[in-house]
């Protein structure tokens, strides 16, 4: 049987924008230390208008951001 994952690509994405970590949690309306959570792969869910907000901030698409991978 083999393992999947979703990776998350959130820094990556940040890095390439130039968008700080307090600047996006500002703009998209969640607590910095929820978006940490996020950006290190330690969340178990995600809501979708909070994917909405991240993906229209930083102009891309949840597959810029979210990762299917087989391991």
């Amino acid at each position: 049987m083999r393992c999947a994952v979703i990776v998350i690509n959130l820094d990556v994405m940040m890095a390439r924008r130039k968008v700080s970590s307090n600047e996006l949690a500002a703009a998209i309306g969640i607590t910095p230390a929820n978006l940490s959570i996020l950006k290190t792969g330690k969340a178990k869910a995600i809501r979708f208008s909070t994917l909405e907000a991240i993906c229209s901030f930083l102009n891309c698409t949840p597959g810029d951001i979210l990762e299917y991978r087989e391991e």
